[in-house]
């Protein structure tokens, strides 16, 4: 199969995306947190394309993007007042809300859960297309299974070139990080399952009269994830990734440490921090295998440039990364969620953060 990248994408492109979606093919678009694998949510063999493209396990279940709010009841038995609230404020946007699915919506896009993800992208190519389909679209990040997500369409062609027939480029992602996920099933209560832009204390003020809560499996290693996805390792470089968290004179002494120990040893290192860290340790590694994520403690820097670091190495010959961690608030709750699953739970905590 021949993927064709289409950019400019114009109206005809839409339209014709919208109806190789309705024949049940797959299209790659663009969303404000990461490039999505789109395919028509109430296809049962559409969406059975999407998990053999990316080699997805089967119980790791897909979220519907919806064109507008009224389109929420045509994928939900029952839109709470806390998704509904959740979905005024901050949709479009990146939010997903966990609700009872409807009747028609296939096991295959919910694996098997009679809850499902909905979310309204805030990118107008990505609503648009949903619009021109007329149907939800279930999308998860247009990668392999395991690897960081995409935030270009050069970065979905890297890893779905020849499995999907076209990706609509519509430039980098503004965030690039995935949409945070809220459960809104349980009455008085709402319960983050993956944290994004949208974040826990965002949601709170939104909702005062509610608990908000934290899934305990986003910070605790030995905690079972309630979002079925969140067991599997996401987000993968090829080389070994060990993140170090603290203050940041004991981070850097850290990492100077290990870069000269694994330099030591033979190793080529890569180095993922911040400006400040980076600047600290030159002349310990070559250029070509530093990437700095924006000053210290601008966790939006962070998360914007974040699998593109991680992707960054991969056709090097840095056998093992290493990367400065931040304050797991606000938007530093999802760096390190993905920072965490990325390099398999090593987390070196050097000293308490300091910002």
């Amino acid at each position: 199969m021949q993927t064709q990248i289409i950019s400019p994408v114009r109206d005809a492109d839409i339209a014709h995306a919208a109806q190789m979606i309705r024949d049940g093919a797959l299209v790659a678009f663009p969303t404000e947190t990461v490039y999505g694998l789109g395919a028509n949510g109430l296809d049962v063999a559409a969406c059975a394309r999407i998990y053999a493209a990316k080699g997805r396990p089967s119980d790791n279940p897909l979220i519907l993007h919806i064109a507008d709010l009224s389109m929420a009841a045509d994928a939900a038995r029952i839109v709470t007042p806390a998704a509904a609230h959740l979905l005024t404020a901050f949709a479009p946007g990146p939010i997903t809300v966990i609700l009872p699915k409807a009747a028609h919506v296939p096991d295959i896009v919910t694996g098997g859960l009679s809850t499902v993800g909905v979310r309204c992208p805030d990118h107008d190519i990505a609503r648009a297309l949903i619009r021109a389909a007329g149907v939800p679209i279930a999308a998860p990040s247009a990668n392999t299974s395991g690897r960081p997500s995409p935030t270009t369409a050069a970065m979905v062609s890297d890893d779905l070139a020849g499995r999907i027939p076209c990706i609509l480029d519509g430039g980098a992602c503004r965030w690039g990080v995935e949409s945070t996920i809220v459960d809104c099933t349980e009455d008085g209560i709402v319960t983050v399952l993956r944290p994004g832009a949208v974040t826990r204390e965002m949601i709170a003020a939104e909702l005062p009269q509610m608990e908000v809560r934290v899934d305990p499996a986003l910070t605790a290693a030995d905690a079972v994830p309630r979002a079925p996805g969140m067991k599997y390792r996401h987000y993968a470089p090829r080389a070994s990734l060990t993140v170090y968290t603290g203050a940041p004179d004991t981070v850097t002494a850290a990492l100077r440490a290990e870069i000269l120990r694994r330099r030591a040893e033979g190793t080529q290192v890569g180095l993922i921090a911040s400006r400040e860290t980076c600047a600290a340790l030159t002349g310990l590694i070559s250029p070509a295998y530093v990437y700095a994520c924006g000053a210290r403690g601008d966790d939006a820097a962070y998360a914007n440039c974040l699998y593109d670091a991680l992707r960054r190495f991969d056709n090097t010959d840095a056998g093992a990364l290493l990367a400065e961690g931040t304050d797991e608030h606000g938007l530093g709750l999802a760096v390190m969620n993905r920072l965490r699953k990325a390099s398999g739970g090593n987390i070196i905590i050097v000293g308490e953060y300091v910002s």
